[in-house]
């Protein structure tokens, strides 16, 4: 048989976690809860430890316009393929500590073990290395969600992106010249991106599996609808004379709910968000702003849910006798990562003897947004219970030290055969 140990590129578990217990400092709760929203001062202090991190191991910092993050080890030459792999630090509110951030620090740990086995075997890579921290992936923030890749990735416009606000009218710009991260580098797109990732569902936990590949991503189409009725008094205004504009709400949320029935298991819809004005319990209220999501992996079936829900909308409003108005529109694609980033983590994973069980995503990863002009692809550790956006949210300490090996092996075959590495296994 061969010797696949001499294909691998040993972490260090203790290193790994040395950095987990670090990082979750920043914006972390007793109860195991994460909120550090992306360019929070939480953000920015978690930012600055992995700045100080690079410095530390000889990573070259990097930020740009919008505040991405990237740390480069110039290990093969300044013409060589860059290999890029991390994550986001940026949470949920009341979140967990393992999503996103655990992409970030496998990210380094990975490279770190890659770039202490190249010198110790005096082997000169083909590719150099680079690890991000990509802003505000979650969207709990600022909308959309895959904000800092999707700019990176040429998606969206730098100044369109600059100037998305917060719920309290606090835009991107300013949160990055508060933070000091109003980067100005221009940074070169990877030829291929990697990130590491908690699954935020079940199907490997209760198959008793540890690692999983993320194949195909859904498609989301995400609005943000106001219903918009009249200010009045609870109590003594008529019921027949209001015009309440939660009620229309009200209307929309369960018809949504019942469209998601309509479709089965292949569609996912929400609200996870309602912004109510003036917000007082007394005082009937004029305004509700809905952030609605319609997810798929079907384009035919989200184009349909859309279709239905635009006819609610109306229904809504005219049940509730309010009106209403969509303020914006964001729409993802469905679509499959690297055929041949897929193959290659099935390679790393087997010479451990374990499978690589082929998964969706349904949520959105910044690989989906980096897909589009690299090849990508997200790799995935068992989440207990399933538990994501959630303070119990939980990853062992050898699955994460499992999924960040199979990151460094797939980083070594890369320094070792570069690209090629790609296309021949898929």
């Amino acid at each position: 048989m061969p010797d696949v140990s001499s294909a691998r590129a040993p972490i260090d578990p203790s290193r790994l976690q040395a950095m987990m217990d670090e990082l979750s400092a920043f914006g972390g709760g007793p109860d195991g809860s994460m909120t550090r929203l992306a360019l929070s001062k939480e953000d920015g202090a978690a930012r600055d430890w992995l700045g100080r991190w690079f410095a530390r191991n000889g990573f070259a910092q990097s930020v740009d316009v919008i505040g991405n993050q990237f740390g480069t080890l110039s290990v093969a030459g300044a013409n060589a393929p860059v290999v890029m792999v991390g994550s986001h630090l940026d949470s949920q509110p009341n979140g967990g500590r393992f999503d996103g951030a655990l992409g970030v620090v496998s990210a380094c740990e990975a490279v770190l073990a890659v770039a202490e086995k190249l010198k110790a075997e005096k082997k000169l890579p083909v590719c150099n290395f680079q690890v991000v921290n990509w802003t505000n992936e979650e969207g709990a923030r600022f909308q959309p969600s895959l904000l800092g890749s999707s700019l990176f990735a040429g998606a969206i416009e730098r100044e369109w992106a600059l100037d998305r606000k917060d719920g309290s009218g606090v835009s991107v710009r300013d949160s990055l010249a508060t933070i000091g991260y109003a980067g100005t580098d221009k940074v070169a797109r990877p030829s291929a991106l990697l990130e590491l990732h908690i699954e935020g569902d079940k199907e490997l936990f209760e198959a008793g599996e540890r690692f999983g590949i993320f194949t195909r991503y859904w498609g989301a189409t995400k609005y943000r609808v106001a219903f918009l009725g009249r200010q009045a008094h609870t109590g003594p205004t008529p019921m027949a004379q209001r015009k309440d504009a939660v009620l229309g709400a009200a209307y929309l949320i369960a018809d949504l709910r019942q469209i998601a029935g309509e479709h089965g298991l292949d569609l996912h819809t929400s609200v996870g968000r309602l912004e109510v004005f003036p917000n007082s319990p007394n005082t009937v209220p004029s305004e509700a702003v809905l952030f609605i999501e319609l997810r798929s992996g079907s384009p035919e079936i989200l184009a349909e849910a859309e279709r239905k829900m635009k006819l609610r909308m109306e229904a809504a409003a005219a049940n509730a006798g309010v009106s209403f108005e969509v303020r914006s529109i964001d729409r993802r694609n469905a679509g499959r990562f690297s055929q041949g980033l897929v193959s290659l983590a099935e390679r790393a994973a087997a010479s451990f003897g374990e499978t690589a069980r082929h998964l969706d995503t349904i949520g959105g990863h910044d690989a989906v947004a980096l897909s589009a002009v690299c090849p990508s692809v997200v790799l995935a550790v068992r989440s207990r219970d399933g538990v994501i956006h959630h303070p119990t949210e939980f990853t062992s300490a050898e699955d994460q030290a499992f999924g960040t090996q199979v990151l460094a092996d797939m980083l070594y075959a890369l320094a070792s055969e570069g690209l090629a590495a790609i296309e021949a296994a898929a």
